[in-house]
């Protein structure tokens, strides 16, 4: 796996494959607990795909991001990447299963999440330098064309305290994209924004979504969800209520439950 082209692009995303899904989820099943929040998800991902996960706040979106990068420990289910890894839930997951899939996936939160004693450099190199021992030069080279790819090369020597929030996250990014990993997995990435930093930050992911990137993106941007991804996937009460591509999904819900919170975030002043 390299997201490296040859011209040595650092922020080409990895070669697609044949027409498998990368990822299978089968059966997710999560709680915590009285309260259950996955009922027995089921989806997929293929290499290049943006599969965006939209819905209602505690309706389970973020529980199964987070279960894909081993941040949460479903209780059943299935999840297996096309070369591996592939974790049964229902058994016990060790600290090897939890690497295997960080080695797959990396994640972007809606709090960036830098290190705040360490410069825009040093946050971008801990992860390929410390968990995947890649020599230190090359980790620095890595991280300089990548923040030169999303114009934050003159900030890599600033503290976080020092970027506005949209650069924070543009950070964050780059920290997850440096990971060179398969999969990207986005929280919210926009929600602790102000108004005006938003588009900055979205046109980051337009751009990688445009490159063949495979993002699973949990957002409330549902014009941005319309205009990126291949598949939405509509949560309610930690089931899949409704799939489908955007220009179905946005434009004729099969279900009144979709209908209803659709026309509530993208039409609120129609009538």
């Amino acid at each position: 796996m390299s997201p490296t082209d040859d011209s040595g692009d650092a922020l080409a995303p990895p070669a697609p494959g044949d027409d498998r899904p990368l990822l299978h989820v089968r059966g997710l099943t999560k709680s915590f607990g009285a309260n259950t929040v996955l009922h027995g998800v089921d989806f997929e991902v293929r290499r290049g795909e943006v599969v965006a996960l939209i819905g209602p706040s505690g309706s389970g979106k973020t529980t199964v991001l987070r279960s894909l990068n081993g941040l949460e420990t479903p209780e059943a289910g299935v999840l297996s990447f096309e070369g591996g890894p592939e974790i049964d839930f229902a058994k016990p997951v060790t600290k090897g299963d939890r690497l295997a899939l960080r080695d797959r996936s990396a994640m972007v939160f809606q709090h960036h999440n830098l290190f705040p004693h360490r410069t825009v450099l040093q946050n971008v190199i801990e992860g390929p330098v410390y968990a995947h021992k890649v020599p230190k030069a090359e980790a620095i080279a890595r991280a300089e064309a990548l923040l030169e790819r999303v114009g934050l090369s003159e900030k890599r020597d600033a503290y976080p305290f020092e970027l506005s929030g949209g650069q924070q996250q543009r950070v964050g990014i780059v920290r997850a994209l440096a990971l060179q990993p398969s999969l990207l997995l986005f929280d919210e990435p926009t929600s602790a924004l102000d108004s005006e930093l938003v588009g900055e930050v979205l046109l980051v992911l337009k751009e990688l979504a445009e490159e063949g990137w495979t993002m699973v993106i949990v957002t409330h941007e549902l014009a941005f969800a319309r205009q990126v991804a291949d598949e939405v996937l509509f949560f309610d009460d930690g089931v899949i209520l409704e799939r489908g591509a955007p220009k179905d999904l946005f434009t004729a819900p099969k279900n009144e439950r979709t209908r209803r919170f659709i026309d509530r975030i993208l039409r609120p002043f129609d009538g």
